[in-house]
């Protein structure tokens, strides 16, 4: 598991704050729950910013299974693939929830980047990004399903959880199908495991119906049945 190191975190808000300036005058684009921003093959030039909502990025196998790579919330950006000049899309973006969108063109972006000195820090933000795609992969070829699902919680919590004295709070509206498919199991054995995590205290279900993860005890589970 790839841990962001006090640099990323800085990075990415001094990003958000960048962004934020370069589209303070740019009108927010409204994204309905379940809508693609775009789809894979989009010939899309596009870089976006989450003011609100959350973003899922899939991508479909020729046998028409989809592969969730990725969850991103308020304060993120995505499709920076498009910097590339690959040309069509690779993956589909789709909102998990009513979601508020800054759209940044490619230039545009480099130039914000430029103008700001951001170039390091977005060259070690993107090599994270690498680093934990490839944490997914080498998972998904070594581990059993269990563990990819633990793995999985704590990767989402430490990238996206509020923390507390003793656990991390998801903030984040995750279903067991979607978990599924980070996980590359079915939905079934996801709902199995997670009440196994559930039963040893390993995970807990707040009011509000946020996840709440136990990062040590989970931590600890998972490096007793590796």
């Amino acid at each position: 598991m790839i841990q962001q190191t006090p640099q990323a975190d800085l990075f990415k808000q001094q990003l958000r704050d960048s962004l934020q300036r370069e589209t303070f005058h740019t009108r927010a684009v409204k994204i309905a729950r379940h809508t693609n921003v775009y789809n894979c093959g989009d010939q899309d030039e596009m870089v976006y910013f989450i003011e609100s909502g959350q973003i899922k990025l899939l991508m479909l196998s020729s046998e028409g299974k989809e592969c969730l790579l990725a969850i991103h919330a308020a304060g993120d950006i995505f499709g920076e693939l498009c910097l590339s000049r690959l040309g069509a899309r690779l993956e589909t973006a789709t909102a998990m929830k009513p979601t508020m969108l800054k759209q940044i063109p490619c230039d545009q972006f480099f130039t914000r980047l430029s103008r700001d000195s951001l170039f390091e820090g977005f060259v070690q933000y993107l090599a994270v990004r690498i680093a934990d795609q490839q944490q997914v992969i080498a998972n998904l070829v070594t581990v059993d399903s269990e563990q990819r699902l633990g793995k999985t919680l704590l990767q989402l919590a430490r990238t996206m959880g509020k923390k507390d004295p003793r656990s991390i709070r998801i903030e984040l509206r995750i279903s067991h199908e979607e978990l599924s498919e980070m996980v590359g199991t079915t939905r079934p054995r996801i709902s199995m495991f997670m009440q196994r995590f559930r039963n040893l205290g390993l995970i807990e279900m707040s009011t509000e119906h946020f996840l709440i993860i136990k990062e040590n005890k989970l931590t600890a589970y998972l490096a007793q049945i590796a």
